[in-house]
């Protein structure tokens, strides 16, 4: 094994992955499993998108495109930050990628070098830390607060910041909160890491899926940061592996090299079918399909609240609720995997985002149909008297 994968193995786990597994196994022996564990929508593509994707196969448009993406999909990402988030960007900036994890790997292999330290909340997504692994330097998760809405703030920025530290990547609304940096502090963030001539990288994946406030992109702030964002959440085409990046001009030739060495170019009958993507039709129905997944946390934080599965901080993005399992068990191992088992319903234990929460909280995702949310919880209430009774808790009012 290489020292690369022995450094990825020791970081943060994939209980996701596991998890995965488990339901895959249970599911092929009959048993029903509600997943509220990986974040995949449930939507797909709207018909629009799909049709767009079979004329331009039948165009005999599936060759290789540019390495940096077909320029006609560059100018329409361009055009949406502009109608959207009110941000002009240079279509030459623009870098179309294989999904966002794609980009992130472009992001970090262009900026960073071995002993370079990158800072990370705790928690955060695993896989984060190890695209700046595979680049030779080291993530630094930084225990983050529910005061603190679980992200960095410029005050914990300075305090951790030494001569290794080559900047931060934060995520904005998060994976696993689904909480959003205030825009004032995002602006303290963004202006402490420069002071230090820092690298901020900026993962925007979930930000068309805001829910109180008008998203903010940090390309708003400074134009010259890393944007990462993707075609998977927002757009509801995962297996399409289709993402963007937003650079730097001087890192632009740079990032080219890189990604025509690593994967020659994009999906291409995936990039002309994005085009479509911000078509007003297009965008109707993604808008729709936004205040459907609002619909569902309004309707899961309640109910959370009501089998004393607390939620310390409200998420206003994504579709995740990081939730505190503590009444119940101090181990969110043992308790995802028992509740996996006895209801049918998977979750994703907190291990996977750091070690600060991890015992106690587990990720709830929300990308799930309304009835299947409501069955889980069904499933859930007698699966939780039975644990407290169990272990001799003090029942909630609800369950006893």
């Amino acid at each position: 094994m290489s020292r690369i994968a022995k450094r990825i193995e020791k970081a943060l786990t994939f209980q996701a992955m596991e998890v995965t597994k488990i339901a895959q196994k249970l599911k092929e022996q009959g048993q029903d499993i509600i997943s509220l564990g990986i974040g995949e929508p449930d939507f797909t593509a709207p018909t629009i998108v799909v049709e767009t994707l079979n004329h331009a196969a039948e165009a005999g448009l599936s060759g290789y495109s540019p390495a940096l993406g077909i320029t006609p999909l560059r100018a329409e990402i361009a055009n949406y930050y502009k109608k959207h988030f009110d941000v002009s960007v240079n279509p030459e900036q623009v870098i179309i990628t294989s999904g966002a994890s794609g980009a992130l790997s472009l992001a970090c292999l262009s900026t960073l070098n071995p002993g370079d330290e990158i800072l990370m909340p705790d928690p955060a997504y695993p896989a984060n830390s190890n695209f700046i692994i595979c680049a030779g330097a080291s993530p630094r998760l930084i225990p983050c607060t529910a005061e603190e809405r679980f992200q960095l703030s410029a005050e914990k920025i300075m305090a951790n910041w030494n001569d290794n530290t080559r900047g931060v990547l934060i995520a904005s609304p998060s994976n696993p909160t689904g909480t959003s940096v205030d825009s004032q502090e995002l602006k303290k963030i963004i202006r402490a890491v420069k002071e230090r001539n820092g690298l901020v990288i900026m993962d925007e994946i979930y930000l068309g899926l805001s829910y109180d406030r008008n998203p903010v992109s940090a390309l708003s702030i400074d134009p010259d940061i890393i944007v990462i964002n993707s075609f998977s959440k927002y757009f509801h085409m995962t297996g399409w592996r289709l993402g963007w990046m937003i650079v730097p001009e001087d890192i632009v030739p740079a990032v080219e090299k890189l990604a025509s060495s690593l994967c020659i170019c994009p999906p291409t009958l995936a990039q002309h079918a994005a085009i479509t993507c911000f078509t007003d039709e297009a965008m109707a129905i993604y808008e729709k399909r936004r205040l459907a997944f609002k619909e569902r946390r309004d309707y899961l934080l309640p109910e959370l609240e009501r089998l004393n599965l607390k939620v310390p901080v409200i998420p206003d993005g994504a579709f995740y609720i990081y939730a505190d399992i503590s009444h119940y068990s101090d181990n969110s191992e043992t308790f995802a995997r028992d509740l996996l088992h006895e209801t049918g319903v998977a979750v994703i234990p907190g291990l996977d985002f750091g070690p600060e929460h991890a015992s106690r909280m587990i990720r709830i995702s929300y990308a799930t149909g309304l009835d299947r949310l409501k069955e889980a919880i069904a499933r859930m209430a007698p699966f939780l008297q039975k644990l407290a009774e169990r272990n001799s808790i003090e029942l909630p009012q609800v369950l006893s």
